[in-house]
């Protein structure tokens, strides 16, 4: 049985931490907290990773295990390996790394150990890889997530995979290629596969094709390959409105996969569901800097303030936009994570 609703403040404050955590992990070696002012020495010597994919990998990760919550045959894929941190965030916030990993306890020195461990010698890789709790799929190399959930629901009926697909990810071929399998392991006898398209609208360094055809155009291209196209919205001006909104919008995405799914049980002779989820590149993040637009554009998709560590000015961005997340309101020392 999946949730009847959502308690729409409790997943904003859920995404707001992992994103913070996120944004922890990439930047900070210390101060963990911000219970002091953010100096140089609190930043990482070398800044790795991505950014711009996480919100929305934690905003659709969110939702989903909100939503099925009571379904323990119930799997997430990762397509964008790289957008790893986000992952691990959540992990770390449900519990699930720390079953694992005794080092990662879900309090101030769990926070310090996952963000100084990752991407460094010795601690968590840059991208998801097969230690990661409930992995099946590393990601490093994009496109075959998708297939990858058509494989682990084969001969399994009582699964349901959830597959998020980075609209980069989805001009290559695998994953092209993989949108066929629908025709070919459809049917009772395996289990569901619902894909994701995370739609931001660019890649490292361009935009994405998706990201520039139409909603007609792209909803007729997942329709050729034999999908029901559902649109999830969270790409409004105001990131905070574009997650609220986003979230209403998953759950009757989620309500909507679900009856469909149940009708093709039943011998209907209906299309498979296909959410399309649109947000901006790197939503909560950076809005500019230097003039330069960073939220919504490809500079959101690795480090955005690449000059944290020695520059005074991205050193105070990064401090407001740590602080944005309030990370106060959802952990405490004395309580740890609270939102629930």
């Amino acid at each position: 049985m999946n949730g009847l609703g959502f308690d729409t403040e409790k997943l904003k404050k859920k995404i707001r931490a992992t994103n913070y955590l996120t944004v922890a992990q990439l930047f900070l070696r210390s101060n963990f907290l911000l219970e002091k002012p953010l100096d140089f020495n609190d930043v990482k010597p070398r800044l790795l990773g991505h950014f711009g994919t996480c919100p929305g990998i934690n905003l659709a990760y969110a939702c989903l295990k909100e939503y099925y919550k009571n379904n323990e045959n119930f799997s997430f894929v990762l397509g964008p390996g790289h957008g790893f941190p986000a992952l691990q965030a959540n992990l770390f916030v449900d519990g699930d790394l720390e079953k694992v990993d005794e080092k990662a306890t879900r309090d101030e020195d769990g926070i310090a150990y996952i963000c100084k461990s990752f991407s460094f010698p010795g601690g968590f890789p840059s991208h998801a890889s097969p230690v990661t709790p409930g992995v099946i799929c590393e990601g490093g190399e994009l496109g075959y997530a998708l297939g990858t959930g058509y494989g682990y629901a084969l001969g399994h009926p009582e699964r349901t995979v959830a597959v998020l697909i980075g609209d980069g990810e989805f001009e290559t071929a695998t994953a092209l290629s993989s949108m066929n399998l629908n025709k070919i392991i459809g049917g009772s006898a395996n289990g569901n596969v619902l894909p994701i398209l995370h739609l931001n609208g660019y890649k490292i360094s361009a935009p994405t094709i998706s990201g520039r055809k139409s909603e007609r155009e792209l909803n007729e291209l997942i329709r050729g390959f034999g999908f029901e196209p559902i649109l999830v919205r969270g790409d409004n001006d105001d990131p905070n409105l574009a997650i609220s909104y986003a979230i209403s919008d998953f759950k009757n995405a989620l309500d909507k996969a679900d009856e469909i799914f149940r009708k093709i049980r039943r011998g209907e002779n209906l299309n498979p569901p296909f959410i399309i989820m649109k947000t901006d590149k790197g939503l909560t993040g950076p809005e500019e800097l230097n003039g330069v637009k960073v939220r919504g554009n490809f500079k959101s998709h690795q480090i955005p303030l690449l000059n944290a560590k020695t520059d005074e000015k991205e050193l105070k961005m990064l401090e407001s936009w740590l602080k944005s997340y309030r990370f106060y309101e959802v952990f405490r020392k004395e309580r740890g994570f609270f939102y629930a």
